[in-house]
């Protein structure tokens, strides 16, 4: 049995596409696995906090050194981090914003992007030389985007700071198997919307499970 952790970020409900995304997705999913499980956190429509100077004081703290009182600010990121570390699959819903993700996405990341937790130096030290932690694991970024061409080597590439962004910090966390599924079009509408969002539930409907 596998655990799916669902993270929805829209602050739209029905007439969100990245939500329609999450929802056939886990729908194809149960149909072709009765026997896993699924978690759900909506930041979109319960925000998480933003961290805070007690949270970054708490959260560099050395693991040794940690005391429960010392560790206080950290109690929400602590059950945000057992959550992901407990799932073998991850599935981001994810419109983009101004070319990048929802401030309520960003503030999750934040609260589970914790260093000797999620991801370490290498070497002990501030280096750059990064570890991820999450091993093993699988992301799929179901996203949804007003416009088209964001994709590698395409035109609107040089603003797209929403899947790529996702891609860079959960591959520092070691999530290497990654795969993305973009709705484009949302503003034009009409049938260059829907041609997109066939396209796109076709493709995940095709996901081998």
């Amino acid at each position: 049995m596998r655990k799916i952790l669902i993270v929805n970020s829209s602050t739209r409900i029905h007439a969100s596409q990245s939500r329609a995304m999450t929802g056939f997705f886990q729908e194809i999913w149960k149909m072709n696995n009765p026997n896993d499980e699924f978690i759900f956190r909506d930041v979109g429509l319960q925000p998480i906090p933003h961290i805070d100077d007690n949270w970054i004081k708490a959260a560099f703290i050395k693991p040794e050194d940690r005391t429960i009182d010392n560790q206080k600010p950290l109690e929400l990121s602590n059950l945000l981090v057992d959550e992901i570390k407990s799932a073998d699959i991850y599935v981001i819903g994810v419109p983009m914003y101004n070319w990048s993700i929802p401030s309520s996405l960003k503030a999750y990341i934040d609260q589970i992007m914790r260093i000797n937790e999620t991801w370490k130096f290498r070497s002990g030290e501030p280096d750059g030389d990064y570890v991820g932690l999450l091993e093993d694991k699988k992301l799929f970024v179901l996203s949804a985007r007003g416009d088209n061409g964001y994709a590698s080597n395409e035109h609107n590439a040089h603003m797209n700071f929403q899947t790529t962004y996702l891609q860079t910090v959960f591959k520092i966390m070691g999530v290497a198997d990654i795969k993305i599924f973009s709705i484009d079009n949302e503003e034009y509408g009409g049938e260059k919307l829907e041609n997109s969002r066939k396209e796109i539930f076709a493709k995940i409907a095709d996901i081998k499970y």
